[in-house]
């Protein structure tokens, strides 16, 4: 029995070193076939040939393809050699070709950037698949030899992309508006409330005029969506509530007794007593009154605060300093009390912190990211970690950056660390809230992956709400696209 068992395991051992040896042979053997066209297609994908040179681009593409099938139906190898042969000459001369199209469609690749920026693919799909034809058309026409037909589609797809640009901006900010608009419009709004519906419509046509005139300088205007889609929302109530009275036979009385009962529970938390048998505007200025005296009453307590922080401040001075100067007899004369030691045990801690802190800072430089101290926090700034366009992946090109994060985090042992994302400007506040928050969150899951250490890393977006810098120029865009990596020493004190 032993022995039939003992054959049965050789066996199967032979078997699978056997598999093993073929599995191996056939890897090599696909690895010299198709090696050289695939380290060409690389290059020619990472010089973006697809768009620059599509004519041989999927010509070799053709060629490689057919390889590919010829070898896993087992065909002869020289029929394959020569399918990827042509493969990567097709795919070499896309990749010439691409470096003479980047230099001359440049200015329409960095509209088809903006535009991409702007969401315009999946907002104004249409526009958007027109500048992808003249792009295409332009490309192939440079590939040809026809400069002056490459020059003019060029010319109409840059054109293209940049209303494809402007129409998917507009949509960011007044879609929400749009959608309240054309509410109130099928539902005769503007017949009860035609002063506020008609102060919307003219918010929305100053939006549309300031991005026309400056599409990248999109604060005022997006403020001013805001409140064109207000307004829309307020005619709408208006509307709803006039029907309302009207249909329970109400009057305008009835209407004027609802707004002085609610103005009388505001007056009531201000210490007021309104009369309106004058009309609203005297209880108004009373209302005024009291604000701007318990305004006035904060100041003051204010500045009464600031004079006792100044007085304990001048006074905690004049305490170091004599505690300074008994250091210094002490120290002359030889002799330290306990508590002085401890005062110099504190002292040589600071001294650690601030010698952990340098160090951080010098492990980034500036186009990686500043270190900065927020109070008791530590902020890596990270400028030098970005994202393709409306996504959260982390690309491995920045797993060097982030290594030297991990490493500046083990420097403040027992730690606690935060992740905040930010965004630009640019798209709705929903979409840069969402996306802030799920780069934060990779971020913070790839630290607790990779930091070797037990530590819990929590994580925030805060979308455009929180910029370091204007978003009127791409520089200031730019630095406000980041990540901040908030440390909370272990040296804090609870609470603090």
């Amino acid at each position: 029995m032993q022995s039939s068992s003992f054959r049965l395991a050789c066996r199967l051992l032979v078997c699978a070193l056997f598999s093993f040896g073929s599995v191996a042979a056939q890897d090599n053997l696909r690895n010299e076939l198709f090696g050289e066209a695939e380290k060409v297609l690389a290059q020619a994908r990472a010089k973006n040939a697809p768009l620059f040179a599509p004519v041989s681009f999927q010509k070799g593409m053709q060629y490689f393809q057919e390889g590919e099938d010829l070898y896993q139906r087992g065909r002869d190898l020289e029929q394959i050699r020569e399918k990827l042969k042509n493969a990567a000459a097709y795919l070499a001369k896309a990749l010439d070709n691409s470096k003479t199209g980047e230099a001359a469609l440049s200015g329409v690749m960095a509209a088809r950037s903006d535009a991409d920026s702007a969401g315009a693919a999946k907002s104004v799909a249409e526009l958007w698949n027109k500048a992808e034809a003249q792009f295409n058309k332009a490309a192939r026409a440079l590939e040809n030899g026809d400069a002056d037909a490459a020059n003019r589609d060029a010319a109409e797809a840059q054109a293209t992309y940049r209303a494809a640009e402007l129409e998917a901006i507009k949509s960011n900010y007044l879609s929400p508006a749009r959608v309240l608009l054309a509410k109130a419009d099928q539902e005769g709004v503007r017949e009860e409330a035609p002063k506020t519906l008609g102060k919307a419509h003219d918010l929305a046509v100053r939006v549309e005029d300031l991005l026309r005139q400056n599409r990248h300088d999109t604060d005022q205007a997006r403020q001013l969506a805001r409140e064109a889609r207000y307004e829309a929302a307020h005619a709408l109530y208006l509307f709803q509530a006039i029907k309302k009275m009207k249909k329970e036979g109400k009057t305008l009385e009835d209407a004027q007794l609802a707004a002085e009962e609610q103005f009388q529970r505001l007056a009531v938390l201000l210490g007021v007593q309104p009369r309106f048998d004058d009309g609203l505007e005297g209880p108004v200025s009373d209302a005024i009154a009291a604000i701007k005296e318990r305004d006035a009453n904060t100041l003051k307590d204010a500045d009464q605060l600031r004079q006792a922080r100044e007085i304990i401040t001048e006074k905690e001075s004049e305490i170091g300093d004599l505690r300074r100067r008994v250091a210094s007899m002490e120290g002359r004369l030889g002799t330290l009390t306990q508590s002085e030691r401890g005062l110099q045990d504190r002292l040589n801690l600071k001294h650690q912190e601030e010698e952990t802190i340098r160090q951080v800072s010098s492990m980034f430089s500036p186009g990686e990211g500043n270190v900065l101290r927020d109070g008791d926090h530590i902020i890596i700034r990270l400028y030098g970690l970005t994202f393709p366009v409306g996504k959260n992946t982390i690309e491995p090109e920045y797993y060097s950056l982030l290594t030297k994060v991990q490493d500046a985090v083990k420097k403040f042992p027992k730690c606690g660390v935060t992740i905040e994302g930010h965004t630009d400007s640019q798209g709705t506040n929903e979409l840069n809230q969402t996306l802030s928050e799920s780069r934060a969150k990779a971020v913070a899951e790839y630290l607790m992956a990779n930091m070797g250490v037990e530590l819990a890393v929590d994580h925030h977006g805060y979308g455009d709400s929180r910029p370091v810098a204007s978003n009127t120029t791409p520089e200031g865009r730019a630095k406000n696209r980041r990540i901040d990596v908030v440390i909370t020493p272990g040296w804090v004190s609870p609470g603090k």
